[in-house]
């Protein structure tokens, strides 16, 4: 037996490594003892984070207590594999941090099923967010193993993998290829291995007494267990790839990176990613870089002026959604830069992404982060879908439903109005919705009168979704493309039909400021907020109660049988793939899960029936004139011709 002693907040611990037989009875021995003490510590160790990468390997997996560990090496396979599965069977609690990785990484690797390791999963991780969601540049503890057993458990915490990491580079690897190339009896791997266990242990009890210590309901935890677990299962599920029509979104994005980057070149901008070459250029060519609202150019923390993304759009004259905004005659070289760096962006973050992420299968597996924002809202990473425009066909094409099935996204109707108008019970805004009205035609009636325009609608939405996204009236305008003095009369005046929003937000933060600065959302989720920015707390009750809205629901989507052709959840929407006969049966179902009452508010939602591509869904959106029939009903024309596709979603 290897052993390894190290000290943690001043008692010895120790780090053991089976080698023989007689070891590892000794490890089943000491593991049989533990559980029943309480639960026992797991982890992994893998040979990079792509689970479902071509010759992805399970290394080691780790067990532990508060004080000893014992690190099983996996990879050397028989009776290893043995003395591990049978500690898996066996306990019945674990604890784990970012459970969800682990949970798959064992499902993949050791077969060992998802469905029989999360019920007896307490993960540190969610604990953590749930007591403080904030990460250290936002003057919070982060959610981290690290800096979280270095707050609560020892300051002087061992950062190992820092000690790690120089030791790939030792060898001659990298930080990423080093997980798979070091020697598997490294004293310093297994000791890194080792020390996340017992730290995980030494952790859990500090976080059970903050959670009690702040009023955390129980139920709140053991929610975000569930959707934690669903969410492991959509991405170890995965969305298949349309393989040849990637090959030709690559080639195709990068020929327009470098005909909008000529364009850019004939204005004297050789790189569009110099913000001082197009800042310059643009100078010469007599704009003054002076966004709506403001009375002079903004510049970046390095003393640069700032031509970033707003400034681009509001110089080629398009709202957030590259629609026209009708406000100024666009830039021509403001429009080549931006064509340019997305087409650049979108190759590297989505093309090239799926490319290097898809497995065997041919299907890709996105990372879903249930707990991602201070607000709890969730995030997708490789790629990175949440931050798809909303009307793009182009990437959405490459993902495709499984054979025999097509795409189906459910989406709430103005979901975060709804919302508003249940947390700060404003009295007009629910009458609207129950009588089914459209509500920024019924608000753009209110503030300016029957005789309202589409200007004034649109002014009545952006201020709608500045209240619950936390835009002032500089953002607005920019959004709008309205005048700034427009834009602040018409907040004026909203806030005039809609009283209640401005006495709602006026209570919370005096709420707030008497609990530390700390407000809670609808469902209990402790939501910390800056002092600076008080008056984003309608933001953030909004937006976590938006997102628990549609946990909600696909817990209601579960518990209907409906989970293995739920695939991602995206913002506001739940897409599936689901059998192409039964098509309509599912879109009710979806639709049923997502409508219920909040708050005296119903919540609504719509599902689209598409053909077996993702994009197939925004193609009507996208252009008007593409039959949106032939589109749906030839899904294996469009994927035996992707050069067609990608052209028509150009």
């Amino acid at each position: 037996m290897q052993t390894y002693v190290h000290r943690i907040d001043g008692d010895a611990v120790r780090v053991l490594v089976p080698e023989t037989d007689d070891d590892l009875r000794e490890f089943m021995t000491w593991a049989r003892g533990a559980a029943g003490r309480g639960p026992i510590a797991l982890d992994t160790e893998t040979t990079g984070l792509d689970i479902f990468s071509t010759g992805y390997r399970l290394r080691t997996v780790q067990f532990g207590d508060a004080h000893s560990a014992y690190v099983i090496h996996w990879e050397l396979g028989g009776r290893f594999i043995d003395a591990a599965l049978y500690v898996l069977r066996i306990a019945p609690l674990f604890l784990i941090h970012n459970a969800s990785f682990d949970w798959l990484v064992l499902d993949k690797c050791a077969g060992f099923p998802l469905e029989a390791l999360a019920p007896k999963t307490v993960d540190t991780k969610i604990k953590a967010t749930l007591i403080d969601p904030r990460q250290p540049k936002e003057n919070g503890i982060g959610t981290g193993l690290k800096p979280l057993s270095a707050h609560y458990v020892d300051p002087a915490a061992p950062d190992t993998q820092g000690d790690l990491t120089a030791v790939f580079r030792s060898l001659g690897f990298t930080k990423e290829t080093g997980w798979a190339g070091i020697d598997l009896r490294h004293p310093v791997y297994n000791l890194y291995a080792g020390l996340d266990c017992i730290l995980t242990a030494r952790l859990d009890p500090f976080l059970t007494a903050e959670l009690n210590a702040r009023g955390v309901r129980p139920a709140l935890l053991k929610y975000e267990h569930e959707i934690a677990r669903m969410c492991a299962i959509m991405q170890r599920a995965g969305i298949v790839l349309d393989v040849e029509y990637v090959d030709t979104l690559r080639r195709s994005l990068r020929e327009e990176e470098a005909k909008y980057g000529a364009q850019a070149a004939r204005y004297g901008v050789e790189s569009v990613n110099s913000s001082t070459q197009v800042s310059e250029a643009l100078l010469a060519m007599g704009e003054d870089l002076i966004m709506p609202g403001n009375t002079a150019p903004e510049y970046t923390d390095n003393g640069a002026l700032k031509v970033d993304k707003a400034v681009l759009l509001w110089l080629s004259d398009l709202d957030e959604r590259w629609n026209p905004i009708g406000a100024r005659r666009a830039n021509p070289l403001a429009l080549a830069v931006l064509h340019a760096k997305r087409a650049g962006k979108w190759c590297t973050s989505y093309g090239d992404t799926f490319a290097e992420t898809v497995d065997e299968h041919g299907r890709i597996h996105p990372f879903i982060h249930t707990l991602a924002a201070r607000t709890g809202r969730m995030s997708i990473t490789r790629p990175a879908l949440q931050t798809l425009p909303s009307s793009d066909f182009m990437i959405r094409r490459a993902m495709l439903a499984d054979p025999g099935h097509v795409m189906v996204s459910t989406d709430f109707t103005a979901v975060e109005m709804r919302v508003l108008a249940g947390l700060a019970d404003v009295r007009q805004m629910k009458a609207a919705i129950a009588a089914g009205e459209d509500l920024h035609d019924f608000t753009a009636r209110l503030v300016f009168g029957p005789n309202f325009t589409k200007y004034h609608r649109k002014l009545c939405k952006g201020i709608g979704f500045g209240k619950v996204y936390g835009g002032g009236a500089k953002g607005i305008s920019r959004q709008t493309g309205a005048p700034i003095a427009d834009v602040q009369r018409a907040i004026a005046a909203y806030d005039r039909v809609y009283p209640e929003i401005k006495r709602a937000s006026t209570r919370w933060q005096r709420e707030a400021r008497g609990s530390g600065m700390v407000t809670r959302s609808a469902t209990g989720r402790l939501l910390p907020l800056d002092r600076d920015r008080a008056y984003a707390i309608v933001n953030y009750k909004c937006q976590s109660t938006a997102r628990d809205v549609l946990g909600q629901s696909m817990i209601n989507m579960e518990e209907r049988g409906l989970l293995p052709y739920m695939r991602l959840p995206i913002h506001d929407e739940m897409l599936a793939s689901v059998p192409a006969k039964e098509a309509r049966d599912f879109a009710r179902e979806f639709e049923e899960c997502m409508t219920f009452d909040l708050m005296g508010v119903p919540i609504a939602a719509e599902a689209e029936i598409g053909g077996r591509s993702w994009g197939s869904l925004y193609m009507k959106a996208a252009n008007g004139k593409y039959d949106a029939d032939l589109l749906i009903g030839n899904d294996e024309w469009f994927s035996a011709n992707p050069e067609a596709a990608y052209a028509m979603a150009a």
